[in-house]
């Protein structure tokens, strides 16, 4: 990557990736003038444990044909590659040091956003990386109270005028473990997979 350009960064479990990830990332690229968009998948979510999650092999195979197709897309293994549990500062900061000169666009939902305050050192990641906070149509940003907590945070966030996208995970999860249809909402070579390997049965 050279010097400048510019590098969103999309995190999750992706279990599994969904229309809605591939809509909001290339919404933010498309918007902020990004020439990639790196997904992050999780390895060891702080906020999830607890909860059952598929195997890192799984949700990356998934990943991999969710991306497909697209060349602004990719994937970085930096979560996956080491032990957790994982915080959005310390995968920033390595995002960072791997992409030296890059600006880095954290994309973030605008409920996700109301929750940053409560994260592992959230200075630090609005220092690691501008934010891209994707609005939902009719959703309002409370933006006062970060910009109270956190000085010269409103100089480091970007609004993106995203649609209304309600497909989520663990909706997903439980249709498909109901034997209900999830075509249209999950890419076909993602649910191929999902299939052929029984996950979430």
């Amino acid at each position: 990557m050279t010097a400048g350009e510019r590098l969103g960064v999309l995190g999750g479990t992706f279990d599994p990736p969904h229309l809605g990830h591939l809509i909001l990332a290339e919404t933010a690229a498309s918007a902020l003038g990004l020439e990639r968009v790196l997904f992050v998948p999780a390895g060891e979510p702080p906020h999830k444990q607890g909860q059952r999650i598929s195997p890192a092999a799984d949700r990356l195979a998934m990943l991999e044909r969710a991306l497909a197709g697209n060349a602004r897309f990719d994937i970085s293994r930096v979560d996956l590659d080491r032990p957790g549990p994982h915080f959005t500062v310390d995968m920033l900061a390595l995002l960072g040091k791997a992409h030296p000169g890059a600006a880095l666009y954290f994309i973030l939902g605008g409920d996700s956003l109301a929750d940053l305050l409560t994260w592992r050192d959230p200075v630090g990641v609005i220092e690691a990386a501008r934010l891209a906070v994707m609005r939902r149509p009719g959703a309002a940003l409370d933006l006062d109270v970060l910009a109270q907590r956190i000085p010269g945070a409103g100089a480091r966030l970007d609004v993106v005028d995203a649609p209304m996208i309600g497909i989520s995970g663990s909706a997903l999860r439980k249709q498909i473990g109901q034997g209900r249809s999830v075509r249209y909402q999950i890419p076909d070579a993602v649910l191929e997979y999902i299939q052929a390997h029984g996950l979430y049965r």
